[in-house]
């Protein structure tokens, strides 16, 4: 099974109002093919689906060492594939220039910003996006919305407290960045 096969399977199992909807969305947009940043991890065609995905088998992870952390399957895939959503339509392609190993300049494609949807933070982005399609839960809405961790807002701390679901994802979106990833 591919990385979009895998995608779409997981979120079918998901049985909420809107994932029809939601997948069809996500097929319309760049989601499959959009890097996960301009040039730290998954700067890559397809990065972001296979970030997604990392994030999904790290949370898995994360959960399965902290067993009381309680949290639904259905809960750790919508976390999970879906964290990163503000990132969809979110880069484009543009020409850069560089020199080669002759010292030659050349040309070559690199990811820039190309913000169409400006929202407001990172998170909170991702979870008005997924709420047009589906409900989310309390904990869903805080995990996406916090799960860039302290780099957003010094107070998510009491998120975390509240919601360790929040604190597994953050775990798991930096293990996979940072160790699955090789993020700079």
């Amino acid at each position: 099974m591919d990385n979009k096969e895998r995608f779409v399977t997981l979120c079918r199992s998901v049985k909420r109002d809107g994932i029809e909807e939601l997948l069809d969305w996500v097929k319309k947009s760049d989601f499959f093919t959009a890097p996960a940043s301009t040039r730290f991890h998954g700067s890559y065609p397809g990065g972001l689906l296979q970030h997604s995905l990392n994030v999904y088998d790290e949370l898995k992870r994360v959960l399965e060492a902290y067993p009381e952390i309680e949290c639904s399957e259905e809960s750790a895939i919508i976390c999970a594939l879906f964290h990163d959503f503000c990132k969809i339509n979110y880069y484009a392609v543009e020409k850069r220039n560089r020199k080669n190993e002759f010292g030659q300049w050349e040309s070559y494609d690199a990811y820039k910003v190309d913000e169409r949807f400006c929202f407001g933070g990172h998170g909170s982005k991702s979870v008005y996006l997924i709420q047009h399609f589906i409900k989310l839960t309390p904990e869903e809405a805080v995990s996406i919305n916090c799960h860039m961790g302290a780099f957003v807002d010094e107070n998510v701390g009491k998120s975390f407290e509240k919601f360790p679901l929040a604190w597994a994802l953050h775990v798991a979106d930096e293990a996979a960045t940072y160790i699955k990833e090789g993020a700079e």
